[in-house]
């Protein structure tokens, strides 16, 4: 096994700096690698901002604002009313119950029960459809 003490650099880790403008025999004399004229080769120019466009109306100003608004209130979550089979005869079906048996999501605030068939009678403690408040209640379950 290999100790702290006996790491070492991988020499080819470590490059030399390029060293420019400093004459025509070095190599990287006269443009001194910054190639022909332009705003990019004169002094005091180092790097453009990433969002710069070459001087044409960047693409961010050029879309539109979004428009409308953020509802202020929480949508209710659709759940059908055959996935609460899972329950028993007489159980009390709330938002607590549902999160319980997962059957809806940990972080949702609001649930309406939705269009299905049940054959077991619950009490059910959330907002539901006429349809399936008409169902409930010839299975023998109530709305409370």
């Amino acid at each position: 096994m290999i100790k702290l003490h006996e790491l070492k650099k991988n020499p080819k880790s470590v490059h030399r700096r390029k060293v420019v403008g400093r004459g025509l025999g070095s190599g990287h004399g006269t443009y001194a690698t910054r190639g022909n004229k332009g705003q990019t080769k004169r002094t005091g120019h180092s790097k453009m901002p990433a969002v710069f466009e070459g001087g044409r109306q960047p693409l961010v100003r050029q879309l539109p604002k979004s428009r409308g608004f953020r509802a202020i209130y929480v949508k209710a979550v659709p759940l059908s009313l055959s996935k609460l089979s899972v329950f028993k005869d007489g159980d009390t079906v709330d938002l607590k119950a549902l999160k319980g048996k997962h059957l809806v999501d940990v972080n949702a605030a609001k649930v309406k029960i939705l269009k299905g068939e049940i054959k077991k009678s619950l009490n059910i403690k959330l907002p539901v459809s006429a349809s399936v408040k008409e169902a409930v209640e010839k299975a023998g379950g109530k709305i409370l």
